[in-house]
């Protein structure tokens, strides 16, 4: 039945952007069209115009889509000699369609297909509704103009594209809108700014963070966590270089799979450097630095560290896609009848993190397998990926973890297993990663000597629990709107001071706290009171303790935690026991 749902309302989205294509055209008769496919939740269509567009544009041609539909135009599918429509095409100064046409018969395509709607035509597979009346019922609504290169490339002409959103029901569509209103209260660069966690610089350069001392807070307490949880199972910490020569990772794969996102490293030495887009290549190398015997198996390494990819800049966009990459990861050596056991301790690794969220209750997981079809596209032998992708689905199987089988999804070098986790806008992310690899030991010719003195390839268990500490706190800030939880709070308490008389035994106060690693904030300037709460209530600030001529003559503190205007006046060291068995139950 879902699937019904959403092959109608892509059906409807399609339609909707032959019907702003018809509209542009009614505005601008001279516009040439470029291509209008439905999205995850609307639609666009790209237009070559005679003027730049403006907001107040968009109501004119939502009214137009509007009388369009009301009048009930019907969509008419024909099919056309592909070298006769390449004709018409280019007599017409189609040059957009002209060029698609033409890639579609270097392919072998015969012929092609077209959607007529009165005097409105368009090269278009379709499907569309039968007639415009069928749209009057579906919320829609034009929403952004924006650039966009024609058919993705900067060597082409920016075309100007209109976005529109879509659903089957006016309802729907509003209840969309209010989640699009959330979800930019939420937004992790706009709440980053104002909680101070990390700022950008055009001397720095684009896709290269910044953080502050309280965004630093974040980054060192999630690594803490992450740490101590793993060190638990045995994992050790390891440290590796930012950068590498080439070789490393050509011998890896991955110079070939990253291609022009490898950044070279110029240097007056004859060797090629690069800096690291992974840390698996380096990690093997103290694998490899000295000989290792069955019994020193399994080793299991961590590390959080710098990864860089040369990301084009149009991808760039806040945390979310950067070109310095602060990754968590970690790799594991064992033997193969070892890596079961390995897999499964990792899904608990995964659990005890997010559960410690509240992230737990809702995903998903994917066991990413390759596509038999392109073989060509991995690394390894075909045996190793058949035992690999049984391995994971036995996990699954016994672990009672419902992995969908994702076709194509894979690694480079082996299957996985990706969680799918939801944050709080209901959108879905993944971060946590176990993968396979039986091709990596191989191909840097890592070994172990056997029960019988012989030598052997260990298994390679990638894992990613946190992932990138750039990505997961966008999730983190949108997922709890900046209000984190006491033990992940850049500031976890503000002392506010009422009146001058005040400010000696609020020293005494914040240095308590302090000293009790509590990470605390004096608010004694000469401000309201009123005005001091306000901002630490902006501030996102957990706890806030007044202190006014009572408190210092109890020795004592007026104790407010955010939303909350309940006040209790306890003394400062029933506070610092309360606090850090808050955050010791967190954690």
């Amino acid at each position: 039945m879902e699937k019904i749902k959403v092959n109608k309302v892509d059906v409807i989205r399609h339609s909707l952007s032959h019907v702003l294509a018809m509209a542009v055209i009614d505005m601008f008769p001279e516009a040439k069209l470029g291509i209008g496919p439905a999205t995850e939740d609307g639609f666009y269509y790209d237009f070559d115009l005679p003027r730049t567009l403006i907001p107040e544009d968009l109501p004119i041609l939502e009214a137009k889509m509007r009388e369009i539909i009301k009048s009930g135009v019907g969509f008419k599918k024909y099919e056309e000699d592909a070298k006769k429509a390449y004709k018409k095409e280019e007599k017409r100064g189609a040059n957009y369609k002209t060029e698609l046409i033409g890639d579609l018969i270097k392919e072998g395509t015969k012929k092609v297909t077209y959607y007529q709607s009165g005097d409105f035509l368009d090269l278009c597979a379709g499907p569309h509704v039968k007639n415009t009346k069928e749209l009057s019922g579906v919320g829609f609504k034009l929403s952004k103009i924006a650039g966009a290169y024609w058919r993705g490339s900067e060597k082409n002409k920016m075309l100007q594209r209109i976005y529109g959103i879509a659903f089957l029901t006016p309802k729907e569509l509003r209840g969309y809108e209010k989640m699009l209103e959330e979800a930019e209260k939420r937004d992790h660069r706009k709440i980053g700014q104002e909680l101070d966690l990390f700022t950008f610089s055009d001397l720095v350069g684009p896709g290269l963070p910044l953080f502050t001392p309280r965004g630093t807070i974040l980054i060192d307490e999630l690594q803490k966590k992450i740490e101590g949880i793993c060190k638990k199972y045995g994992y050790e910490k390891v440290i590796t270089p930012h950068i590498a020569k080439e070789i490393l990772f050509e011998k890896s794969g991955h110079k070939q799979k990253f291609g022009k996102e490898l950044f070279r490293v110029i240097s007056e030495t004859k060797e090629d450097y690069a800096l690291k887009p992974v840390q698996c290549p380096h990690q093997t190398q103290i694998y490899a630095s000295r000989v290792r015997s069955y019994r020193d198996l399994p080793i299991r390494y961590m590390e959080s560290n710098k990864q860089y990819r040369n990301e084009q800049s149009g991808e760039i966009s806040g945390l979310s896609r950067v070109i310095a990459i602060t990754v968590e990861d970690g790799h594991v050596f064992c033997r193969m009848e070892q890596v079961k056991k390995e897999v499964k301790m990792l899904v608990k690794i995964v659990k005890d993190f997010y559960k410690s969220l509240g992230l737990w209750d809702d995903f998903w997981i994917s066991l990413s397998t390759h596509d038999p079809e392109q073989f060509e596209n991995y690394i390894g032998t075909k045996e190793d990926w058949k035992k690999a992708e049984t391995i994971l689905k036995e996990v699954s199987n016994e672990m009672n973890l419902g992995a969908k089988v994702c076709k194509g999804e894979a690694a480079l070098y082996g299957p996985k297993l990706d969680f799918m986790f939801k944050d709080a806008m209901g959108r879905e992310i993944q971060i946590p990663t176990i993968q396979l690899d039986f091709a990596t030991p191989q191909r840097f010719e890592l070994t172990y000597i056997n029960e019988k003195g012989e030598k052997e390839n260990p298994v390679m268990v990638h894992r990613a629990i946190l992932g990138s500490y750039e990505r997961f706190l966008v999730m983190l800030i949108e997922h709890y709107a900046g209000e984190f939880p006491v033990w992940l709070a850049p500031v976890q308490a503000s002392v506010i001071t009422v009146g001058a008389s005040a400010k000696k035994f609020a020293k005494e106060v914040y240095n308590t706290l302090k000293e009790n690693n509590i990470r605390a904030e004096l608010r004694d300037e000469n401000e309201t009171v009123g005005k001091k709460i306000r901002e630490a209530e902006l501030g996102k600030v957990p706890y806030m303790l007044v202190v006014g001529d009572k408190e210092v003559k109890a020795k004592a503190v007026a104790v407010r935690k955010l939303h909350d205007k309940k006040i209790e006046t306890v003394k400062i060291n029933k506070f610092v026991d309360l606090i850090t068995k808050e955050v010791s139950n967190e954690n």
